[in-house]
């Protein structure tokens, strides 16, 4: 698996891009068992008022959770541009120029449910 991490005003968000041969978590809406590369990550929004507080930029900014949106590709480049681009994206939804998001990738051994 791949784990694409963006950094940003002191805030931190990471998904995970799954490859072909590794179990990706599944759930309604999830792309079928074909997809070589399923990615999932959070997706937020500044809201007035609930939400989870964070410190973003020094400033405290209420959070609302949306639920993660699996997506499949064909390929490797596909899915990395597309993880790099949501990552960034939610960042920009709270108000951290695009610029200012750091974004890494690591490849990581994928491990089962049941810890193999």
């Amino acid at each position: 698996m791949i784990i694409v991490r963006a950094r940003a005003g002191g805030a931190e968000l990471t998904g995970t891009i799954y490859e072909r041969g590794e179990e990706a978590p599944s759930f309604s809406g999830s792309p079928d068992e074909e997809a070589a590369y399923v990615w999932i990550c959070d997706e937020f929004y500044e809201v007035d008022s609930g939400g989870s507080t964070q410190t973003v930029d020094g400033r405290e900014i209420r959070i609302a959770f949306e639920s993660p949106l699996p997506r499949g590709f064909d390929t490797k480049e596909q899915a990395l541009e597309a993880a790099k681009e949501h990552v960034r994206t939610q960042f920009v939804r709270i108000g951290v120029a695009s610029e200012a998001v750091e974004v890494e990738t690591t490849k990581e051994e994928f491990r089962s449910a049941d810890g193999r």
